[in-house]
């Protein structure tokens, strides 16, 4: 007998058996876990139908293929990208016009900032199965009117609207220059933080194109070394407003298509002030647009007439911390419309009538509305997703517009979200939880009786099994000052209590945020299971400041950004260090971003708790972040230099006692490398030993070719070596 083969099996069925398959960086990283999806999902408005981007493998092609909601069949395939050319690097992005006979397709994308991006476009006649290329060149945003016929797109600064029927274009702008003015897509803090790119609308009657112009020759610029692979590096610039800098200055336009001319609207009551979302209401004359003043703690809703330009506050909200942003503001068919708030101090659904007058407070109680879903006419039904199960859960609820007749639509506790069918009939429920990797299924929006499993992504589960994986242990932690937080543990799987183990605390803590939450992880998941198989016990706190359990949980850490964040992770780290099974000196912890500030606060100002920290991408000092985000929480350091400086990481230095690793990728448009390079010269100057890791070119999260796997290695080797 063969005794190599006969030992291999051998040695396979006993890891089968008792579960001995290692997770591996390499596999994390690799795909070995990726579960499948339904990649851009899109819900039909004239039928009751959806779209989903789907690869063929063997011929490497992609197809947008439809799908009946009823049935989940497969209705037909509308395009495949191998019967064009044009199309031969696939399909970025799709979207549809209003009478969904014509797709715009993207391709060949070249990324800008986070959510932006210009591309090759083409449109596609579904009917006639041809493909016009839109313009010559890379453009930005390409949006149809909603008769069909124009189309309204951004090109290095300025804006055009092209005609469907003649294939040309007429400028709409012409003063659009790079770093200077920039018509109908916004800045780089815009982008960020008020999280939108395109900012031109179309008119219902597809008259009329409202913009927001920013000029922003007057903000400081940011400068980065790019070194790819030349001789000389060269250098990014871009317009970036620290904290307490000069933002752009906004002005808002409307365009009359027919008339080729341009009305700037009135909004000289206003003084330094942001134009936080825009878009035309159900009226064809009538342009809503919200108005935040610089703290960001007073929003006016303004209706505009299309005609004269003129301006009136139809709503106004103010909040002693801030007011919060949303894209929930829905108009009805009389103009009454929908708006969500947190003015009771949980996140509920209002409607209002077209004068801004309150009509009813839909949803009431002691939890949030995390997702509002849309409205049916028929049936006055408002659809929505809320923590009724609890803040760690999401659950999917249907109620009249008076309030009244809540059903719930889905019964399984974790994360469920819903795409609805055009006609509210049907919803695809996309459920996980800690436990459970993704599952879609197709339910009636009636009573949310499951019809149909789409995919339950059962071979992932089946391959899960094999790595005999840890279980995720959720509670509430409470601290000796009496902060009740939710919290999550993972224990190796072969624990043992009479044992002492070692922990890593891993959190991120910014506002409004939420790490401990009941649904299917990212690859960092994994990675956290992946540490319990080398024997430590991983664990994770939302402290004070995170979201979804009202808004005096979230404020409270309101002008002191990193004070109470950072006081409960240190009280949630004694709590953990008091269990028996725990060793409390060999305590670590972990962030990104805003994590990476806590976890650098935490090992400097928690000198005697934490052994070892890991710090990416930290912000290490609030002066050097954006006007946008920095000030929401913080105001100006010119009004509250206190704030600022008590509670920024690189103030504390010098009570560094444990092992400390930052990490950072020098071309981070957002978090700046800078915050990492004075973080180091002021641990050099405190005469501190410390790792670091630079990225070369690599941006806020880090990645691209192997750069996560030899990232995340080199984080497992510094918890193996210093915990």
């Amino acid at each position: 007998m063969n005794t190599s083969k006969f030992t291999a099996v051998l040695l396979f069925l006993t890891a089968v058996v008792f579960g001995q398959q290692k997770i591996t960086v390499e596999n994390i990283f690799g795909g070995t876990f990726r579960a499948k999806g339904m990649d851009q999902m899109q819900s039909l408005k004239n039928t009751n139908q959806y779209t989903v981007l789907n690869v063929d493998q063997a011929s490497r092609s992609m197809q947008v293929d439809l799908y009946d909601f009823a049935t989940l069949k497969k209705v037909s395939n509308l395009i495949d990208t191998k019967n064009f050319k044009e199309l031969a690097e696939g399909i970025d992005a799709y979207t549809f016009d209003a009478s969904e006979k014509k797709i715009l397709i993207a391709c060949n994308s070249n990324k800008i900032f986070r959510h932006s991006f210009t591309a090759d476009y083409f449109i596609y006649d579904i009917a006639g199965k041809t493909l016009t290329k839109l313009v010559d060149s890379q453009i930005q945003e390409p949006t149809f009117s909603p008769d069909g016929t124009k189309i309204a797109y951004a090109k290095q600064n300025n804006l055009y609207i092209y005609d469907v029927a003649s294939k040309k274009a007429t400028a709409v702008t012409t003063d659009g220059k790079k770093n200077a003015v920039i018509n109908g897509i916004t800045d780089w803090v815009y982008e960020e933080e008020f999280a939108f790119v395109r900012a031109f609308d179309w008119s219902k009657d597809s008259k009329k194109l409202a913009y927001i112009r920013f000029d922003e020759s007057q903000v400081p610029e940011f400068s980065m070394s790019i070194f790819h692979k030349d001789l000389y590096p060269t250098i990014e610039t871009f317009k970036y407003p620290k904290a307490g800098e000069k933002n752009s200055v906004v002005s808002l336009h409307i365009y009359d298509a027919a008339g080729n001319t341009s009305k700037k609207v009135d909004l000289g009551n206003y003084n330094d002030f942001y134009i936080a979302r825009m878009q035309w209401t159900n009226d064809n004359n009538v342009l809503s647009a919200q108005v935040l003043n610089r703290h960001q703690d007073n929003l006016d809703l303004l209706f505009i007439d299309g005609t004269t330009a003129a301006a009136k506050v139809v709503l106004n909200e103010k909040d002693k911390a801030y007011v919060d942003v949303t894209d929930n503001l829905t108009f009805l068919k009389d103009n009454s419309f929908i708006w969500t708030s947190e003015k009771d101090g949980f996140n509920h659904i209002y409607v209002y009538d077209k004068m801004g007058k309150l009509k009813n407070q839909v949803t009431k109680g002691n939890w949030e509305v995390t997702s509002y879903y849309g409205f049916d006419e028929k049936t006055k039904t408002i659809f929505y997703q809320s923590t009724e199960n609890g803040s760690i859960n999401r659950a999917v609820y249907r109620i009249s517009l008076d309030g009244k007749n809540k059903v719930a639509l889905t019964s399984k506790i974790g994360t469920n979200k819903a795409t609805f069918s055009p006609n509210f009939q049907y919803f695809i429920n996309t459920y996980s939880s800690a436990s459970q990797p993704t599952v879609y299924t197709l339910n009636d929006a009636k009573a949310g009786k499951e019809i149909q499993v789409i995919e339950n992504n059962q071979a992932l589960a089946d391959k899960l099994k094999g790595f005999n994986l840890p279980s995720k242990e959720f509670f509430v932690l409470k601290t000796a000052k009496g902060n009740e937080l939710n919290a999550w543990i993972m224990k190796p799987k072969d624990f043992d209590a009479s044992k002492k183990y070692p922990v890593f605390m891993i959190q991120y803590s910014g506002p409004g945020s939420q790490q401990v939450v009941n649904g299917w992880g990212s690859s960092n998941e994994y990675w956290f299971m992946m540490l319990t198989q080398q024997g430590y016990i991983v664990a994770c706190v939302d402290g004070r400041g995170t979201g979804y359990k009202g808004a005096d949980f979230k404020k409270v850490t309101q002008l002191q950004l990193g004070k109470y964040e950072v006081e409960d992770q240190i009280d949630a780290a004694k709590v953990i260090g008091s269990y028996p099974y725990v060793d409390a000196s060999r305590i670590g912890i972990w962030g990104w971003s805003y994590g990476g500030f806590m976890a650098s606060n935490c090992i400097f100002q928690g000198n005697d708790v934490f052994k070892m920290a890991i710090a990416v991408a930290p912000v290490t000092n609030w002066r050097f972040y954006d006007s946008v985000y920095t000030e929401r929480y913080m105001q100006t350091p010119q009004e509250n230099p206190n704030g600022y400086d008590q509670n920024s990481p690189i103030n504390h230095v010098e009570k560094l006692k444990g092992k400390f690793l930052l990490i950072h990728g020098s071309g981070d448009d957002n978090v700046h490398v800078q915050n990492s390079m004075q973080m180091m010269e002021a641990l050099i100057q405190a005469n501190k030993q410390f790792d670091s890791q630079i990225y070369p070119d690599k941006d806020h999260g880090i990645s691209g070719g192997n750069t996560r796997i030899q990232l995340y290695n080199k984080m497992s080797n510094f918890i193996k070596e210093n915990l």
